[in-house]
């Protein structure tokens, strides 16, 4: 859940700097990260790197929602069986899978 938030806010950062860049003209200079270092480049590659980020973010996004989904679907199903053995123990009767009730061994007559 906390990579998918870090992701949607990663890909609001690079939509805003692809909004940025589509604003500069095509002789303005344009930077790009490269570690801790700026290094100049060129606008329609920067564009293009960010797109490639942003449709990678958004494919990774939906991924972990898929993911998401089946743990909430399966944690539900464990969820309603254990309720049930819980309904079934406070009603009287043995958990379900387990052996009737007068089923183990008999006493001992002493």
């Amino acid at each position: 859940m906390m990579q998918k938030q870090q992701l949607e806010v990663e890909t609001v950062e690079t939509d805003r700097a692809l909004e940025e860049l589509k604003k500069a003209g095509a002789d303005d200079a344009v930077y790009k990260s490269a570690g801790s270092v700026l290094v100049k480049a060129k606008k329609d590659e920067v564009i293009k790197e960010l797109e490639e980020k942003k449709e990678l973010s958004n494919t990774r996004v939906m991924v972990l929602g898929k993911q998401e989904t089946r743990v909430k679907e399966n944690l539900k199903e464990v969820e309603t069986k254990i309720n049930e053995m819980i309904r079934g123990m406070q009603s009287g009767g043995a958990p379900p899978g387990s052996a009737p009730a007068g089923a183990g061994p008999k006493p001992r007559a002493e």
